[in-house]
C-alpha cells in the first residue's frame, strides 16, 4: 500500500531494502561457488603432487628419477593445471555469468591459504634438499590436499547459504 504522494510506506521500504540485501548476498555467494567437481579433483591432485615433483627437481642427488625428468614433470604438471584452470574459469563464467572469486571469503581464511600454500609447496622441497628425508614432501602433500578439501567445503557452505538467501528474497 502506498501513501498519498505515491511513496512507499516505511514497511514497504524496509521490505525492499531487505530484498536487495538478500540479492546482494546471494550474488556474492554465487560468485564464490565451488569450482566444478572435476576441477576440484584436478586442483587437489595438483596440490598433492607438486611438492613431490619440486622435491625431485631440487634433490641434492638423483631421487627416484633423474633431475631433468623431475623438472620436466614439474613443468608439465604446472602447465596442465594452468590450462585446466583456464577451462574451468571460462566454463563457469559462461554457465553462471560470474567469475569465481576469493574476495568474498573472509580474509582470515584466505590470507593464510594465499601465504601458507606457496610456503608449503616450496618450503618442503627446500627442507627435503637439506635433509634428504621425503617425509617433508609427503607431509606437504597431505597438508595441501587437506587445505584444498577444506576450501572446497567452505565454498560449498557459502554457496548453500547464498542460495537460501536468494530463495528467501524471491
Amino acid at each position: 500500500m502506498e501513501t498519498e504522494g505515491g511513496r512507499p510506506t516505511p514497511e514497504q521500504a524496509r521490505a525492499a531494502l531487505a530484498a536487495v540485501e538478500h540479492l546482494r548476498a546471494s550474488g556474492a555467494a554465487l560468485s564464490a561457488t565451488p569450482w566444478p567437481t572435476w576441477f576440484f579433483v584436478a586442483l587437489t591432485l595438483y596440490i598433492g603432487v607438486l611438492p613431490i615433483c619440486v622435491g625431485g627437481a631440487v634433490a641434492d642427488r638423483e631421487w627416484l628419477l633423474p633431475r631433468p625428468a623431475w623438472l620436466g614433470l614439474t613443468v608439465a604438471v604446472i602447465a596442465v593445471q594452468a590450462a585446466l584452470q583456464a577451462v574451468a574459469s571460462k566454463a563457469w563464467r559462461e554457465r553462471t555469468g560470474v567469475a569465481l572469486r576469493l574476495d568474498v571469503l573472509p580474509k582470515s581464511a584466505v590470507v593464510p591459504i594465499v601465504v601458507g600454500l606457496p610456503v608449503l609447496m616450496v618450503g618442503a622441497p627446500v627442507v627435503f634438499r637439506g635433509t634428504g628425508r621425503p617425509e617433508w614432501l609427503i607431509a606437504a602433500s597431505l597438508i595441501g590436499v587437506a587445505v584444498s578439501v577444506g576450501c572446497h567445503l567452505a565454498f560449498v557452505r557459502l554457496h548453500r547459504a547464498g542460495g537460501e538467501a536468494a530463495e528467501g528474497a524471491i
